[in-house]
């Protein structure tokens, strides 16, 4: 939100005080086209992805809770990281609304709140999802067991209630909105909340990491298996596409890390007294993660791919019917 608009500081609902929309250009030592605009463009640029992620991951759910076919732990994961980001896109609407109609402290915390909580739950479920990748390959003959189910939820569980911590912790009173010397880069988060989620996701991308590396060792030892048995060359069909599975979740971590390392590192060496566009160019880039997650974990899938043709047009083409699962699905 704006900061105090006679100051002329370009300020925005996710890093000041509440907008005001009476100016008193009496007082202001700048020219009236100087003066910040009501709005900040990049409160609107956060709206708008807000949008697109909540209709993009509302379609995912969707198909997903209708389709009973789609009920496997790997699908229960999709889903819970598609509801993510759908609260996600919700909470970025709600708090632009709040923020410049209702200009209320407590349905700021409440949103911000929500947006937090929510990007944990995101993030969680991406780890979520990879440890799933990890365990059906290393366990792959025990992998679709009743044991796998229940790890599964156990998973879910603690990932929500997690999320659901961290984000009541500011409207339960640990928020910077009556000592503003401690707010972070997003207000109205203390410098130490923040200070935790960045080191909390850095751990998490630590641990993702390592996980994938394992997943790609997996894959190519089982690659020169098969390579081994049917006495294939380095150049077959298989290989490149094992190579292209390798490829996939390269594409995958980076692009998670290209999303999130910014604004993560820059909360960590930053306060409210930088400059708001850092916050918004940083943070930003973010929210694109809820954007492109359903592109990577859900419509690639042929599952999936077969449900979304079936809800929008009532058939399956044939290309998607009988298309074989490769190592670039992993």
């Amino acid at each position: 939100m704006f900061s105090k608009l006679s100051k002329g500081r370009g300020a925005g609902v996710f890093t000041s005080t509440p907008p005001r929309y009476t100016l008193d250009r009496s007082d202001s030592p700048l020219r009236p086209s100087q003066l910040p605009l009501l709005v900040n463009p990049w409160d609107i640029v956060l709206c708008s992805s807000g949008t697109l992620i909540a209709c993009e991951n509302a379609l995912v759910v969707l198909v997903i809770w209708q389709n009973p076919t789609l009920r496997a732990p790997m699908f229960r994961l999709i889903g819970s990281l598609a509801l993510a980001d759908l609260l996600t896109g919700l909470g970025l609407v709600l708090h632009f609304t709040c923020a410049y109609l209702l200009r209320s402290d407590s349905a700021q915390l409440l949103t911000v709140g929500l947006v937090v909580a929510s990007f944990s739950a995101s993030v969680f479920s991406l780890l979520a999802i990879t440890v799933d990748r990890y365990l059906s390959l290393y366990y792959a003959l025990t992998y679709n067991s009743e044991r796998t189910a229940a790890f599964t939820y156990t998973m879910l569980v603690l990932l929500w209630g997690l999320s659901l911590c961290l984000g009541l912790l500011p409207v339960t009173g640990v928020n910077c909105l009556a000592e503003e010397v401690t707010c972070s880069v997003v207000r109205p988060l203390t410098k130490n909340n923040i200070a935790v989620l960045s080191v909390s996701f850095l751990l998490l991308f630590g641990l993702m990491l390592q996980l994938y590396v394992q997943i790609c060792k997996i894959v190519m030892r089982h690659a020169h298996q098969i390579a081994l048995q049917h006495h294939f060359l380095a150049a077959t069909p298989h290989y490149v596409t094992t190579r292209k599975g390798v490829s996939t979740l390269a594409i995958i971590l980076g692009t998670f890390a290209a999303c999130w390392m910014p604004f993560t590192v820059y909360s960590l060496i930053a306060d409210y007294t930088y400059p708001p566009l850092y916050t918004y160019a940083t943070l930003v880039p973010a929210t694109y993660n809820s954007v492109i997650n359903p592109v990577i974990y859900a419509f690639r899938n042929q599952e999936i791919q077969k449900a979304l043709w079936l809800v929008c047009c009532g058939c399956v083409p044939t290309s998607v019917a009988h298309r074989a699962r490769t190592p670039s699905d992993v």
